[in-house]
């Protein structure tokens, strides 16, 4: 497959969250609504009706946005893909999470001209940064808890959090303890990682991705407590009782820069970047239609 315009395409809206726009976070609101505005538009301009979940946060007023892609014939089951907006405090957020909206904004582009069985519905959360981290005002949690309030049939939520930095290097990989021992060492591989009562999905979505994509891809499915494996969107609808798991280059055991001044748009792996987002939907593109889903 000719990845040309998928790079150009990623490599655009990392290169306007972080470069144009930059850090965005309710310390910058300014910028939180430009970013928010950027992602409003480009759904706009893909047909989608774009919803917003207002809230106040430190005196700010932010908002989650969604748009959904209708179930053709099981409507009132929802496959949710979701990636946070907003950055670190003092970093531009290439990677975390420029990335990971750049993949939504694109899967989204490719699901509308799709027929999916079931809802697919992608939402961009804010707040999922300190000081907001794990607690009530994140906007995930804000968007879960009202989730299970309204009784919406979540399936199955994917967050993509840090996803386009890859290398080869010997070495480049790292882990908690003891995980070294069964996983690679070098940092060219896609990662799914859920809890223990959403690993049956998890696998089911990891035996598709790799029947879809030669990309290397690891999986694992352990407890919330191993550091990292909670610490993003999917860990809110965790505690709201749905399956959920996150997809991930792996986050500060890889990417250097972190939560640090030098997460910028030219740091990503754009090439590689764009071989994992085809592989993401096709995988979901199918488990979106499938007899069963989840």
């Amino acid at each position: 497959m000719d990845q040309t315009e998928p790079v150009g395409v990623l490599c655009e809206h990392v290169g306007r969250l972080a470069g144009n726009i930059g850090e965005r976070n309710v310390f910058r609101p300014v910028a939180l609504a430009v970013a928010a505005d950027y992602i409003e538009a480009t759904w706009r301009s893909r047909g989608y009706a774009v919803t917003r979940q207002w809230y106040q946060a430190r005196g700010v007023r932010c908002a989650n946005l969604e748009v959904t892609q209708p179930g053709k014939s099981r409507p009132d089951e929802i496959l949710l893909l979701g990636a946070h907006y907003d950055s670190f405090r003092g970093c531009p957020g290439a990677n975390d999470n420029g990335g990971g909206v750049a993949a939504l904004l694109e899967l989204s582009r490719l699901f509308a001209l799709a027929a999916p069985a079931v809802t697919v519905r992608f939402v961009a959360f804010v707040n999922e940064e300190r000081p907001f981290f794990m607690i009530g005002k994140q906007g995930s949690r804000v968007y879960a808890r009202a989730a299970r309030a309204r009784g919406d049939d979540i399936r199955l939520m994917v967050s993509l959090e840090t996803i386009g930095y890859y290398s080869a290097e010997q070495g480049s990989q790292h882990y908690p303890p003891l995980f070294r021992l069964f996983y690679p060492n070098r940092g060219n591989f896609l990662a799914f990682v859920s809890n223990l009562r959403s690993r049956s999905i998890m696998r089911q979505a990891t035996t598709i991705f790799r029947e879809e994509s030669d990309f290397p891809l690891e999986h694992l499915a352990t407890f919330s407590l191993v550091p990292g494996v909670s610490w993003s969107d999917h860990r809110s609808f965790w505690r709201e009782g749905f399956r959920a798991f996150m997809i991930t280059d792996t986050a500060f055991y890889r990417y250097a820069h972190y939560h640090r001044p030098s997460d910028t748009s030219d740091r990503l792996s754009y090439r590689e970047f764009a071989r994992v987002t085809d592989g993401l939907y096709r995988t979901f593109e199918r488990l979106a239609r499938q007899e069963r889903c989840v």
